[in-house]
Protein backbone atom coordinates (compact mmCIF):
# COMPACT_ATOMS: atom_id res chain seq x y z
CA UNK A 1 0.00 0.00 0.00
CA UNK A 2 1.43 3.41 -0.93
CA UNK A 3 2.12 5.95 1.78
CA UNK A 4 -0.13 9.01 1.97
CA UNK A 5 2.90 11.29 2.29
CA UNK A 6 4.15 10.41 -1.17
CA UNK A 7 5.03 13.55 -3.16
CA UNK A 8 5.56 13.95 -6.86
CA UNK A 9 8.40 16.04 -8.28
CA UNK A 10 7.77 18.92 -10.64
CA UNK A 11 11.35 19.29 -11.88
CA UNK A 12 14.42 17.19 -12.56
CA UNK A 13 18.09 17.91 -11.92
CA UNK A 14 20.52 17.46 -14.82
CA UNK A 15 23.92 16.67 -13.33
CA UNK A 16 25.82 17.20 -16.58
CA UNK A 17 29.52 16.34 -16.90
CA UNK A 18 31.22 18.01 -13.96
CA UNK A 19 30.57 20.32 -11.03
CA UNK A 20 34.03 21.93 -11.16
CA UNK A 21 33.74 25.64 -12.04
CA UNK A 22 36.83 25.70 -14.26
CA UNK A 23 35.64 22.62 -16.14
CA UNK A 24 32.19 24.18 -16.55
CA UNK A 25 33.71 27.27 -18.19
CA UNK A 26 35.75 25.06 -20.52
CA UNK A 27 32.66 22.99 -21.41
CA UNK A 28 30.65 26.14 -22.10
CA UNK A 29 33.22 27.44 -24.59
CA UNK A 30 33.69 24.03 -26.21
CA UNK A 31 30.01 23.23 -26.70
CA UNK A 32 29.14 26.77 -27.76
CA UNK A 33 31.84 26.59 -30.47
CA UNK A 34 30.66 23.17 -31.64
CA UNK A 35 27.04 24.30 -31.69
CA UNK A 36 27.84 27.41 -33.74
CA UNK A 37 29.89 25.36 -36.22
CA UNK A 38 26.98 22.91 -36.53
CA UNK A 39 24.48 25.72 -37.14
CA UNK A 40 26.62 27.60 -39.67
CA UNK A 41 27.81 24.48 -41.53
CA UNK A 42 24.37 22.96 -41.96
CA UNK A 43 22.74 26.30 -42.81
CA UNK A 44 25.34 26.82 -45.54
CA UNK A 45 24.55 23.37 -46.95
CA UNK A 46 20.82 24.23 -47.04
CA UNK A 47 21.38 27.67 -48.61
CA UNK A 48 23.82 26.27 -51.19
CA UNK A 49 21.34 23.59 -52.28
CA UNK A 50 18.42 26.03 -52.44
CA UNK A 51 20.36 28.64 -54.40
CA UNK A 52 21.83 26.25 -57.01
CA UNK A 53 19.29 24.84 -59.48
CA UNK A 54 21.76 22.08 -60.46
CA UNK A 55 21.35 20.62 -56.95
CA UNK A 56 17.57 20.36 -57.14
CA UNK A 57 17.79 16.55 -57.32
CA UNK A 58 16.51 13.84 -54.95
CA UNK A 59 19.83 13.20 -53.19
CA UNK A 60 20.39 16.89 -52.42
CA UNK A 61 16.73 17.28 -51.49
CA UNK A 62 17.23 14.70 -48.75
CA UNK A 63 20.65 16.14 -47.85
CA UNK A 64 19.12 19.57 -47.21
CA UNK A 65 16.46 17.95 -45.02
CA UNK A 66 19.15 15.96 -43.20
CA UNK A 67 21.01 19.22 -42.49
CA UNK A 68 17.79 20.77 -41.17
CA UNK A 69 17.13 17.85 -38.81
CA UNK A 70 20.78 17.93 -37.67
CA UNK A 71 20.31 21.57 -36.64
CA UNK A 72 17.08 20.72 -34.79
CA UNK A 73 18.59 17.55 -33.25
CA UNK A 74 21.47 19.50 -31.71
CA UNK A 75 19.24 22.43 -30.72
CA UNK A 76 17.05 20.24 -28.52
CA UNK A 77 19.82 19.70 -25.96
CA UNK A 78 22.83 22.03 -26.31
CA UNK A 79 21.13 25.44 -25.74
CA UNK A 80 19.54 24.18 -22.51
CA UNK A 81 22.88 22.79 -21.33
CA UNK A 82 24.63 26.09 -22.14
CA UNK A 83 21.91 28.02 -20.30
CA UNK A 84 22.28 25.79 -17.24
CA UNK A 85 26.05 26.33 -17.19
CA UNK A 86 25.67 30.09 -17.62
CA UNK A 87 23.00 30.47 -14.91
CA UNK A 88 24.61 27.82 -12.67
CA UNK A 89 21.27 26.03 -12.55
CA UNK A 90 20.77 22.33 -13.22
CA UNK A 91 17.00 22.11 -13.04
CA UNK A 92 14.51 21.41 -15.80
CA UNK A 93 10.75 21.29 -15.29
CA UNK A 94 8.79 18.10 -15.81
CA UNK A 95 6.98 19.60 -18.83
CA UNK A 96 10.21 20.83 -20.43
CA UNK A 97 11.82 17.45 -19.81
CA UNK A 98 8.98 15.71 -21.66
CA UNK A 99 9.24 18.21 -24.51
CA UNK A 100 13.00 17.76 -24.74
CA UNK A 101 12.66 13.97 -24.81
CA UNK A 102 10.01 14.16 -27.52
CA UNK A 103 11.98 16.50 -29.78
CA UNK A 104 15.25 14.65 -29.24
CA UNK A 105 13.68 11.31 -30.20
CA UNK A 106 11.79 12.89 -33.12
CA UNK A 107 14.82 14.45 -34.82
CA UNK A 108 17.08 11.52 -33.98
CA UNK A 109 14.64 9.07 -35.59
CA UNK A 110 14.10 11.28 -38.65
CA UNK A 111 17.89 11.52 -39.06
CA UNK A 112 18.03 7.74 -38.93
CA UNK A 113 15.29 7.34 -41.54
CA UNK A 114 16.83 9.96 -43.86
CA UNK A 115 20.13 8.07 -43.89
CA UNK A 116 18.27 4.92 -44.97
CA UNK A 117 16.34 6.80 -47.68
CA UNK A 118 19.56 8.37 -48.99
CA UNK A 119 21.15 4.91 -49.18
CA UNK A 120 18.15 3.77 -51.25
CA UNK A 121 18.59 6.81 -53.52
CA UNK A 122 22.26 5.87 -54.11
CA UNK A 123 21.20 2.27 -54.78
CA UNK A 124 18.73 3.35 -57.48
CA UNK A 125 21.21 5.83 -59.00
CA UNK A 126 24.01 3.26 -59.33
CA UNK A 127 22.15 -0.01 -59.84
CA UNK A 128 19.23 1.30 -61.96
CA UNK A 129 20.50 4.52 -63.58
CA UNK A 130 18.18 4.32 -66.61
CA UNK A 131 15.10 4.16 -64.38
CA UNK A 132 16.34 6.65 -61.77
CA UNK A 133 14.19 9.61 -62.82
CA UNK A 134 11.12 7.38 -62.96
CA UNK A 135 11.67 5.67 -59.59
CA UNK A 136 12.88 8.76 -57.68
CA UNK A 137 10.36 11.20 -59.09
CA UNK A 138 9.30 14.27 -57.04
CA UNK A 139 6.10 12.62 -55.80
CA UNK A 140 8.03 9.61 -54.46
CA UNK A 141 10.58 11.89 -52.76
CA UNK A 142 7.84 13.85 -51.00
CA UNK A 143 6.11 10.64 -49.91
CA UNK A 144 9.37 9.28 -48.49
CA UNK A 145 9.95 12.56 -46.67
CA UNK A 146 6.45 12.52 -45.16
CA UNK A 147 6.83 8.85 -44.17
CA UNK A 148 10.07 9.62 -42.30
CA UNK A 149 8.46 12.49 -40.39
CA UNK A 150 5.24 10.56 -39.68
CA UNK A 151 7.13 7.57 -38.25
CA UNK A 152 9.26 9.89 -36.15
CA UNK A 153 6.27 11.84 -34.80
CA UNK A 154 4.24 8.74 -33.91
CA UNK A 155 7.13 6.85 -32.29
CA UNK A 156 8.26 9.84 -30.23
CA UNK A 157 4.69 10.55 -29.16
CA UNK A 158 4.26 6.92 -28.06
CA UNK A 159 7.37 7.04 -25.86
CA UNK A 160 6.35 10.38 -24.34
CA UNK A 161 2.85 9.07 -23.54
CA UNK A 162 4.42 6.01 -21.94
CA UNK A 163 6.47 8.28 -19.66
CA UNK A 164 3.32 10.19 -18.67
CA UNK A 165 1.97 7.05 -17.00
CA UNK A 166 4.97 6.87 -14.66
CA UNK A 167 5.23 8.42 -11.21
CA UNK A 168 8.34 10.18 -9.90
CA UNK A 169 8.13 10.46 -6.13
CA UNK A 170 11.59 11.60 -5.09
CA UNK A 171 14.16 14.21 -6.06
CA UNK A 172 15.27 13.02 -9.44
CA UNK A 173 18.90 13.50 -10.41
CA UNK A 174 19.67 12.56 -14.01
CA UNK A 175 23.41 11.88 -14.57
CA UNK A 176 23.24 13.37 -18.05
CA UNK A 177 23.19 16.80 -19.70
CA UNK A 178 19.66 16.31 -21.06
CA UNK A 179 16.50 14.32 -20.33
CA UNK A 180 17.47 11.01 -21.87
CA UNK A 181 14.54 8.57 -22.11
CA UNK A 182 16.12 5.51 -20.51
CA UNK A 183 17.58 7.57 -17.64
CA UNK A 184 14.20 9.15 -16.88
CA UNK A 185 12.36 5.82 -17.01
CA UNK A 186 15.00 4.21 -14.80
CA UNK A 187 14.34 6.72 -12.01
CA UNK A 188 10.56 6.26 -11.92
CA UNK A 189 9.09 4.92 -8.69
CA UNK A 190 6.23 3.12 -10.44
CA UNK A 191 6.44 -0.06 -12.50
CA UNK A 192 8.39 0.66 -15.70
CA UNK A 193 8.44 -2.85 -17.23
CA UNK A 194 6.11 -1.85 -20.07
CA UNK A 195 8.23 1.24 -20.80
CA UNK A 196 11.39 -0.87 -21.02
CA UNK A 197 9.61 -3.34 -23.28
CA UNK A 198 8.42 -0.60 -25.67
CA UNK A 199 11.86 1.08 -25.64
CA UNK A 200 13.74 -2.10 -26.47
CA UNK A 201 11.22 -3.17 -29.10
CA UNK A 202 11.24 0.29 -30.68
CA UNK A 203 15.04 0.49 -30.68
CA UNK A 204 15.27 -2.94 -32.30
CA UNK A 205 12.58 -2.30 -34.90
CA UNK A 206 13.31 1.30 -35.88
CA UNK A 207 17.06 1.03 -35.44
CA UNK A 208 17.79 -2.34 -37.01
CA UNK A 209 15.42 -2.22 -40.01
CA UNK A 210 16.86 1.04 -41.49
CA UNK A 211 20.36 -0.30 -40.85
CA UNK A 212 19.52 -3.55 -42.67
CA UNK A 213 18.17 -1.46 -45.54
CA UNK A 214 21.42 0.50 -45.67
CA UNK A 215 23.52 -2.68 -45.62
CA UNK A 216 21.41 -4.23 -48.38
CA UNK A 217 21.64 -1.06 -50.51
CA UNK A 218 25.42 -0.91 -50.19
CA UNK A 219 25.77 -4.63 -50.83
CA UNK A 220 23.99 -4.10 -54.16
CA UNK A 221 25.94 -0.90 -54.83
CA UNK A 222 29.33 -2.54 -54.24
CA UNK A 223 28.33 -5.54 -56.37
CA UNK A 224 27.38 -3.19 -59.23
CA UNK A 225 30.57 -1.14 -58.86
CA UNK A 226 32.78 -4.23 -59.01
CA UNK A 227 31.18 -5.13 -62.34
CA UNK A 228 32.26 -1.80 -63.86
CA UNK A 229 35.15 -2.46 -66.23
CA UNK A 230 37.01 0.88 -66.08
CA UNK A 231 38.91 2.15 -63.03
CA UNK A 232 37.61 5.67 -63.65
CA UNK A 233 34.03 4.44 -63.60
CA UNK A 234 34.60 2.64 -60.32
CA UNK A 235 36.16 5.72 -58.70
CA UNK A 236 33.28 7.91 -59.87
CA UNK A 237 30.71 5.46 -58.52
CA UNK A 238 32.50 5.16 -55.17
CA UNK A 239 32.82 8.95 -54.85
CA UNK A 240 29.06 9.27 -55.43
CA UNK A 241 28.23 7.43 -52.21
CA UNK A 242 31.47 7.91 -50.24
CA UNK A 243 30.26 10.95 -48.28
CA UNK A 244 26.98 9.30 -47.31
CA UNK A 245 28.75 6.10 -46.25
CA UNK A 246 31.10 8.14 -44.04
CA UNK A 247 28.12 9.83 -42.33
CA UNK A 248 26.42 6.45 -41.83
CA UNK A 249 29.55 5.01 -40.21
CA UNK A 250 29.86 8.02 -37.89
CA UNK A 251 26.18 8.06 -36.90
CA UNK A 252 25.61 4.35 -36.39
CA UNK A 253 29.10 3.70 -35.03
CA UNK A 254 28.77 6.26 -32.26
CA UNK A 255 25.12 5.36 -31.55
CA UNK A 256 26.00 1.68 -31.27
CA UNK A 257 28.97 2.56 -29.08
CA UNK A 258 26.71 4.43 -26.65
CA UNK A 259 24.19 1.56 -26.62
CA UNK A 260 26.85 -1.08 -25.94
CA UNK A 261 28.60 1.04 -23.30
CA UNK A 262 25.30 1.61 -21.50
CA UNK A 263 24.71 -2.14 -21.47
CA UNK A 264 28.25 -2.92 -20.28
CA UNK A 265 28.76 -0.23 -17.65
CA UNK A 266 26.72 1.58 -15.02
CA UNK A 267 28.89 4.70 -15.28
CA UNK A 268 26.27 7.18 -16.48
CA UNK A 269 28.78 10.02 -16.78
CA UNK A 270 30.84 7.94 -19.23
CA UNK A 271 27.66 7.26 -21.24
CA UNK A 272 26.88 11.01 -21.28
CA UNK A 273 30.35 11.76 -22.66
CA UNK A 274 29.96 9.03 -25.30
CA UNK A 275 26.56 10.47 -26.26
CA UNK A 276 28.26 13.71 -27.30
CA UNK A 277 29.78 11.87 -30.27
CA UNK A 278 26.53 11.15 -32.09
CA UNK A 279 24.54 14.09 -30.68
CA UNK A 280 27.02 16.91 -31.29
CA UNK A 281 30.14 15.75 -33.15
CA UNK A 282 28.39 13.85 -35.97
CA UNK A 283 25.96 16.69 -36.90
CA UNK A 284 28.93 19.09 -36.78
CA UNK A 285 31.06 16.94 -39.10
CA UNK A 286 28.33 16.18 -41.66
CA UNK A 287 28.70 19.49 -43.60
CA UNK A 288 32.47 18.99 -43.80
CA UNK A 289 32.12 15.40 -44.98
CA UNK A 290 29.66 16.35 -47.71
CA UNK A 291 31.49 19.50 -48.83
CA UNK A 292 35.14 18.42 -48.83
CA UNK A 293 34.70 15.54 -51.31
CA UNK A 294 31.73 16.79 -53.30
CA UNK A 295 32.48 18.97 -56.34
CA UNK A 296 28.82 19.96 -56.76
CA UNK A 297 28.59 21.27 -53.19
CA UNK A 298 31.91 23.11 -53.55
CA UNK A 299 30.67 24.81 -56.71
CA UNK A 300 27.38 25.65 -55.00
CA UNK A 301 29.31 27.28 -52.14
CA UNK A 302 31.24 29.41 -54.66
CA UNK A 303 27.98 30.44 -56.35
CA UNK A 304 26.44 31.27 -52.96
CA UNK A 305 29.47 33.36 -52.03
CA UNK A 306 29.21 35.25 -55.33
CA UNK A 307 25.49 35.88 -54.79
CA UNK A 308 26.08 37.16 -51.24
CA UNK A 309 28.96 39.39 -52.36
CA UNK A 310 26.81 40.90 -55.16
CA UNK A 311 23.93 41.54 -52.75
CA UNK A 312 26.35 43.09 -50.27
CA UNK A 313 27.72 45.38 -52.99
CA UNK A 314 24.19 46.44 -54.04
CA UNK A 315 23.18 47.17 -50.44
CA UNK A 316 26.33 49.22 -49.77
CA UNK A 317 25.82 51.14 -53.04
CA UNK A 318 22.22 51.96 -52.15
CA UNK A 319 23.27 53.16 -48.71
CA UNK A 320 25.75 55.59 -50.29
CA UNK A 321 23.09 57.08 -52.54
CA UNK A 322 21.70 60.46 -51.30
Amino acid sequence: METENQTYILEFILLGFSEDTDVQSLLFGLFLSMYLVTLIGNLLIILAIISDSHLHTPIYFFLSNLSFTDICFTSTTIPKMLLNIQTESKTITYENCLSQMYLFMLFGLVDNFFLAVMAYDHFVAICHPLHYTVIMNPQVCVLLLLACWLLGVLTSLLHDLMVLRLSFCRELEIPHFFCELSQVVRHACSDNFLNDLVMNFGAGLLGVIPLIGIFFSYYKIISSILRISTAGGKCKAFSTCGSHLSVVIFFYGTSLGVYLSSAATQNSRAIAIASVMYMVVTPMLNPFIYSLRNKDIKQAFKNLRNILSIKGYIVSSLQKCP
